[in-house]
């Protein structure tokens, strides 16, 4: 699991980069994941402005970015990639998630293609994957929220 942001509720902001409805699981640290798989951690940071608007703001996803060092099958399962995280009581949704295949990344021929939330691919060495995941739901109207909503 990778983690995303929490919904909000009425006397809390959702938290950023956790892991909601999981239990007995944790994300692998960067040392591990680099030692025991063919990959480096590119990036690995909260997504700004991903939680959702409101009394109550939902909280942040994350972005986590790989990059292949050989070429092998990439496979990911993944939700909230096409109906957002929704608000709750006038709050505005959450971003929905986005996985990212980058092709021949920082080249002239770079080339990005927004895979599926269910997928397995064969990627090539250097090529790298940016995970989107959503943010939570905001609670409650707010003057931000009803200015947003209405851009």
């Amino acid at each position: 699991t990778i983690a995303g942001g929490a919904g909000a509720g009425p006397d809390w902001n959702g938290r950023s980069g956790v892991h909601t409805h999981m239990t007995n699981t944790r994300i692998t640290d960067p040392e591990v994941l680099e030692r025991r798989y063919p990959v480096i951690l590119r990036q690995f940071s909260l997504r700004k402005d991903s939680g959702g608007l409101g009394e109550h703001c939902g909280g942040e996803g994350v972005i986590r970015e790989l990059e292949f060092l050989r070429p092998l099958t990439f496979s990911i399962l993944s939700e909230r990639r096409v109906h957002a995280p929704y608000g709750m009581n006038g709050g505005n949704n959450g971003a929905v998630g986005k996985n990212l295949l980058i092709e021949n990344p920082l080249r002239a021929d770079e080339h990005i293609l927004e895979l599926d939330g269910k997928v397995s691919t064969r990627v090539k060495a250097g090529d790298r994957v940016r995970i989107l995941t959503p943010g939570g739901g905001g609670y409650g109207a707010s003057e931000k929220a009803k200015r947003h909503r209405s851009k």
